[in-house]
């Protein structure tokens, strides 16, 4: 290991998950690295946030799982596979402090927390600082990631706002349920726009509808009112803005409500039944570019994820939806990375800022790592002279990177996403095994998540030798 170092040091703002992960590949790459954290423990009089209890480095708040560790059918658990051949430390220190938790990679988070604390502290490349960023890095920091997540301190947001415009850094985060093409019905929903009126695109069937009879429309109002709901935080308080309504409080206006609403019935005829009109209708709205992700219209909700699909699965069409995102509403500050960044994650109004975690359009600990990662990476290269492209998109890092620099639809709604396999360019799913042997239908979805994760994982090893 480099000792010393005749590079300039990188600067890496924020000590969650994404920046203690970004200020290790840095070190590991030789290049010094100065890691700014304002989070102090109270006595000290030091800046804190609202979230946190302590003063430690990757300190999760919420929960302490990884979620899936499998890298064969799980896109998180392939994420996982891919940092590891990266050198993570975010997951070594997480496999050295794994705690039982069936197919998960669930961790003690205090011996977890303290163990990237202590590795960072000890590295002779990495100096920590505790101290706010309040406003832009100065000037002379040449080479900045900035990785500040879902409470980036306010000094810092409106310094934000203020280089890239108003409407370019959100603070409240209304999210409807996303779903992957492959499991809606098509036999019960079809394509159509509503009066067939053509998008920008020249497509007039650019949504997929979902038609309710007024028994089934009931049925799946009663759900949503009796559905348990999520409590905001108190700093997460934030006032309902009209077009986020949640659907449960739509419906709690009035039964007739979400019909006049997101499910009005106007303009859309199914063609397999054309003379008798639906009594509501469910429109599904392309969501990427590969076609493979579909967003439901409107359908922002405060409904538990345990009753989430459930109750969305009442919808005719929809009895055997997969989903790659629930619904929710809550406070988080992400940048419009499609618009803002470019493929190395760089402000390209300002390319010594890098950005990096949730603040950059990712969502849950192991995405916002996975970003700290490359971004150190890139960091170091450019440190270096020698810059590297991202990993391909046929990758979780890559396909990360491809949502949120432009994955999304021109026009649509950029909004945060978990690592899925919808974010990855599609392969068709196998008819026979390895060996040659039929594979039964109901598991090809399955083994053609398989050859995604070996497919992603040989091109990454491509990657890494070029």
């Amino acid at each position: 290991m480099t000792t010393n170092s005749t590079y300039q040091p990188v600067h890496v703002v924020g000590g969650g998950l994404a920046g203690s992960e970004a200020a290790w590949q840095i070190a590991q790459s030789g290049v010094p690295v100065i890691l700014h954290e304002m989070r102090k423990d109270d006595a000290t009089g030091k800046v804190t946030t609202d979230a946190h209890q302590t003063d430690g480095l990757a300190e999760m708040v919420c929960s302490n799982s990884f979620r899936s560790d499998d890298w064969q059918f799980n896109a998180v658990g392939l994420l996982h596979a891919e940092m590891r051949k990266l050198g993570s430390l975010i997951m070594s220190c997480a496999d050295q402090h794994q705690v039982p938790a069936g197919g998960a990679l669930a961790v003690d988070r205090d011996g977890f927390s303290a163990e990237v604390t202590k590795r960072l502290s000890q590295h002779p490349l990495v100096t920590i600082v505790r101290e706010e960023i309040a406003g832009l890095p100065p000037a002379e920091w040449d080479n900045v990631v900035v990785a500040t997540g879902p409470l980036t301190s306010p000094a810092l947001a409106q310094a934000i706002l203020e280089m890239t415009g108003e409407g370019q850094l959100s603070f409240f985060d209304a999210i409807a349920p996303i779903i992957h093409f492959e499991s809606i019905n098509m036999d019960v929903a079809w394509r159509q726009s509503r009066y067939d009126k053509e998008g920008p695109g020249g497509d007039a069937a650019a949504y997929i509808n979902c038609p309710m009879n007024k028994a089934q429309y009931e049925a799946f109002i009663d759900a949503l009112l009796a559905g348990p709901k999520s409590e905001f935080k108190e700093w997460e308080n934030v006032p309902y803005f009209d077009g986020c309504l949640p659907i449960e409080v739509m419906a709690e206006r009035g039964r007739e409500t979400l019909r006049h609403g997101p499910m009005k019935p106007v303009g859309l005829t199914n063609p397999r039944d054309p003379t008798v009109k639906s009594y509501a209708i469910v429109q599904l709205r392309q969501d990427n570019a590969l076609g493979t992700l579909w967003n439901m219209v409107g359908f922002q909700t405060k409904l538990k994820h345990g009753v989430q699909a459930e109750t969305f699965r009442m919808i005719p069409g929809l009895e055997n939806a997969q989903f790659a995102r629930l619904g929710g509403l809550h406070r988080n500050t992400f940048i419009n990375s499609p618009k803002l960044l470019d493929k190395s994650l760089r402000m390209k109004v300002q390319p010594r800022l890098r950005f990096a975690g949730q603040v950059t359009g990712v969502e849950g600990y192991v995405e916002s790592a996975a970003m700290g990662l490359l971004t150190g990476r890139f960091a170091a290269a450019d440190r270096k002279g020698a810059p590297i492209d991202a990993p391909p998109p046929t990758t979780a890092l890559g396909a990360l990177v491809e949502h949120i620099t432009g994955g999304h639809l021109e026009g649509g709604s950029f909004q945060p996403m978990n690592i899925n396999y919808g974010l990855l360019p599609p392969l068709e799913a196998p008819k026979v095994d390895e060996d040659g042997k039929k594979i039964p239908l109901k598991e090809r979805g399955r083994a053609k998540k398989r050859l995604m994760s070996l497919r992603a994982l040989k091109d990454l090893e491509t990657w890494m030798g070029a």
